[in-house]
Order: C-alpha cells, then sequence, then structure tokens
C-alpha cells in the first residue's frame, strides 16, 4: 500500500471522532434502554458526570446526552449551536441562561420538567439538592452540526446571537402559547415545560385508543418534541416514520411491539419511566399501556411542524398539498398507520393477555367486537 493511500482521509465521522475524544461512556447498539442504570464519568468541557447514547434507531441527524449534576453541583458555563431538548429524569435545581443584551433569566426545574435553550446561548444548570445527584437527559442535533462543519471551536466558540430565539418573557415561567392546526398537530409555543406529566393534551381520535397529545415549538427550534397519553386500558395504532425520534416513557408503563413489513414476529420492549428507545427508520411500531394510570411518553428527535426539516418530515407531520398527513393515514392508503382492522389479531390477543394478567378491564370495546 502507498504512503498516499494509508494516508487518504475517507469514510469519515466528524461526530463520533469527537465524542470518542471527549473521554465519556458512549451507549450503543440496543434498541432501548433505562437511563437511570447509563454509567456517567466525569466530562471536562461540561464540568459534570456525562455519556453519550447512541442506541440503533438515532440515525444520521439525532444523539442523546445524559448529564448527572452532583448534589449542590453545576455544570461548567457553555454555549453551543446545536439545538438540544432537556427532559429532568430525577432531582431538582435551576439553569440560568445569559441573553444576547447581556441580561440573564433562571428559572427552576424538578422530576419531569422539560426545557430547550435558545441556540447558542450561554447557559448553566445548577442542583439545588443538598443530598441527592440530579438526572438530565438531552437530545440533540449535535450530529448533524459536527458532521456538516467538523470544527469544535465553531460550534463551542462562535460569538453569534441568535436574538431571535429568545421567545417572550413568560415562555421562561413554564407558560406558552397555544397554537390550534388540526387534531395532531396542536402546537404549544414556549421554552419551558415545568411539568410534563400535568400538561394539558388533545384528543387524536385518528390514532385510537383515546389517544391525546400536544406538539411543541421549543426556542423557535427545529428540534421536535410532542407529548402523548394512553388511557388505562387501551393501545395506540401502530405506525412508522423516519430514525432519530427518542420515546421515553413519563408516566405509567407499557410495552411497545417494534417490527419491518413482512417480520414475521415481534421485537418487544417493556418500558417505565426513564427508558427511551427511538425507532429505526420504517420499523412499524405500536404502544400499549399496561398500568393502573394513563401512560404519557415524549418523543424528541428533529424536524417540526413548523420547520420540518426533511422532505420525509413535511410528508409525515404536514401531508402533500391537498392531502392528509401521512402520519395518520393508512398504509394501504400510502401513509404510515395500521389501521385496528388491518392488524395482525396476534397483537389484540397478546394485549388481551396482558390485561388479564394486570387486572385491568380492557377499554377497547368500540374498536373490536368481542
Amino acid at each position: 500500500m502507498s504512503d498516499e493511500v494509508a494516508a487518504a482521509r475517507y469514510g469519515i465521522d466528524a461526530y463520533l471522532d469527537w465524542v470518542n475524544a471527549e473521554g465519556i461512556p458512549v451507549v450503543e447498539g440496543d434498541y432501548a434502554i433505562d437511563l437511570f442504570e447509563v454509567e456517567t464519568s466525569p466530562w471536562a468541557r461540561v464540568g459534570a458526570k456525562g455519556a453519550a447514547v447512541h442506541l440503533k434507531g438515532r440515525g444520521d441527524f439525532c444523539n442523546m446526552f445524559l448529564f448527572e449534576i452532583a448534589p449542590g453541583g453545576s455544570t461548567a458555563p457553555l454555549r453551543h449551536l446545536y439545538e438540544d431538548i432537556y427532559y429532568v429524569l430525577e432531582g431538582e435545581g435551576s439553569t440560568q441562561i445569559e441573553l444576547p443584551d447581556g441580561a440573564k433569566r433562571s428559572f427552576e426545574w424538578s422530576a419531569k420538567s422539560m426545557f430547550s435553550i435558545p441556540i447558542n446561548m450561554p447557559h448553566r444548570h445548577f442542583n439545588a439538592g443538598g443530598r441527592d445527584r440530579a438526572l438530565i437527559v438531552s437530545t440533540t442535533n449535535m450530529p448533524l452540526l459536527m458532521n456538516t462543519f467538523h470544527n469544535e471551536r465553531f460550534i463551542f466558540d462562535n460569538p453569534f446571537s441568535f436574538q431571535e430565539r429568545v421567545g417572550k418573557e413568560n415562555y421562561w415561567t413554564g407558560e406558552g402559547d397555544f397554537i390550534p392546526i388540526r387534531p395532531g398537530n396542536h402546537l404549544w409555543e414556549t421554552n419551558f415545560v415545568p411539568d410534563m406529566a400535568n400538561i394539558k393534551l388533545h384528543e387524536y381520535a385518528d390514532r385510537g385508543g383515546g389517544s391525546s397529545n400536544i406538539k411543541f415549538v421549543l426556542a423557535d427550534g427545529i428540534m421536535s418534541g410532542h407529548m402523548s397519553e394512553m388511557p388505562v386500558g387501551t393501545y395506540k395504532k401502530a405506525h412508522r416514520h423516519g430514525p432519530g425520534t427518542h420515546v421515553i416513557c413519563v408516566t405509567g408503563h407499557g410495552y411497545s411491539l417494534l417490527w419491518y413489513e413482512g417480520d414475521a414476529d415481534y421485537t418487544r420492549i417493556e418500558w417505565k419511566h426513564g427508558v427511551v428507545f427511538p425507532p429505526c427508520q420504517s420499523q412499524i411500531h405500536q404502544h400499549f399501556n399496561t398500568s393502573f394510570e394513563p401512560a404519557r411518553y415524549l418523543a424528541m428527535g428533529i424536524g417540526n411542524v413548523r420547520y420540518p426539516f426533511t422532505m420525509q418530515k413535511r410528508q409525515t407531520m404536514i401531508g402533500d398539498k391537498g392531502q392528509k398527513q401521512r402520519s395518520s393515514m393508512s398504509i394501504k392508503q400510502g401513509g404510515n398507520q395500521i389501521e385496528f382492522e388491518d392488524q395482525d389479531p396476534r397483537i389484540h390477543a397478546i394485549w388481551l393477555d396482558e390485561m388479564k394478567k394486570a387486572g385491568i378491564t380492557p377499554g377497547m370495546d368500540k374498536y373490536f367486537s368481542a
């Protein structure tokens, strides 16, 4: 092999090179993981313990970072050009942000809070607890940014200010603006949601099973977030979409089935608070509530109703001109959803058995005859 060939630079993943050089644990490979069980280690850049989470379905654009802040501790001041959506797994504390005019804003969070920092604004997280750690996970588009620019100084030391991303004053207090569009696409615009377990949701009948949801625009960014709920004794219609949407359980517990069209069997994932899984590209998945309380999950990725980002997202969320969005259109019609009457009969039988074992009265009679 010539010296020229040996020195050739090709097949580079600048993001993976960067994250491995950061010296933190990198979780890879599985369909799902319990974030409470992820190992963290000191992360010099952040000033706290951390880890990166790379599951099978993360795709090209997204990842997760996990931050463990010691009792009474804080992260180092940080700013960056990638966007993120933070979800607080446990603990309580506050985040301070420096706005483009030098003014400071801060807000207090606790377990099951969600927030986004406007892009490239200096910020710092503080653990208010004197005895317990704070554990926060963020879903980011860092892989997209690093693989685009492959220059960490540009991403972390860029002075440009995005003044228009600050948002209204009340976006930092837990309030926001409801923007009605249509069922399944109604928006809540804000920067901070204090309690994801209790935010108001809206009926999404097309998904079935008494489903309800709300979608978010956070810090006017391109990252997506939506909260969905299944009532007790119900489940949702199977559907599919692109990769990178990290689904994390917030309330209740249950399971999800994942499969590809034509598969003879399913991959089953058991979930509870803190379990996360991003379905892979075009992998059909279906969620089932097996708890005595409504089950809520938060889905975070890239591309939203305001900024779809990719053509696949635009067709899934918005729909082609004059047509229904593909997310709630039957696969038989070119969409991404399997209607209850078209699903494999084994699926309902499995769920009925789970209801019997749990001692829960099934609530799907309107969709299935006895």
